[in-house]
């Protein structure tokens, strides 16, 4: 089995772009291509709706975009990216990366490195100050590999469901 290399330049021809609607199908495929997902998320066909209107009101906000990345013409990757301006930090605004999906036969790659570049090069070109994620604690390679890319754990994070 070969060693997994975790890099900012993953030699591959990976391009990211910002998704429009024809690509939502898939962004969903993608955030149900695992097990955590699939207990959180119906597929495509069975909420066409709900997810139509959630990705309508996301199209509608500059500061809020879902990001695809696409291989040798097919989607395979997306991460939801959120400006946040504040009081704190001078009033900078930050960047908060969700829902960050490698397609399942893809995964260990080097492409999540790449996408998460992706992120880091819009937010630093919008000038962020910071790039915060939150990633459920049952995902440890998950974890292992934010901390690879120089991510920190600052602090606990909590949640209330309703």
């Amino acid at each position: 089995m070969a060693s997994r290399e975790y890099h900012w330049r993953v030699p591959v021809n990976l391009s990211c772009r910002v998704a429009g609607w024809k690509d939502l199908p898939e962004i969903v495929r993608l955030l149900n291509d695992d097990e955590l997902g699939r207990t959180r998320n119906p597929v495509f066909a069975d909420a066409e709706d709900v997810y139509n209107e959630a990705f309508g009101a996301l199209v509608g906000q500059g500061d809020n975009n879902f990001i695809v990345a696409e291989l040798d013409g097919g989607i395979v990757g997306c991460y939801q990216l959120t400006f946040i301006r504040g009081l704190s930090h001078r009033g900078g605004e930050r960047a908060q990366v969700e829902s960050v999906r490698i397609s399942s036969e893809l995964r260990g790659a080097g492409l999540g490195a790449k996408l998460m570049h992706d992120a880091i090069d819009r937010a630093r070109r919008r000038g962020c100050f910071m790039v915060q994620l939150t990633t459920d604690t049952r995902r440890e390679n998950t974890q292992r590999f934010y901390e690879r890319l120089g991510f920190a754990t600052t602090h606990h994070g909590m949640k209330l469901f309703l």
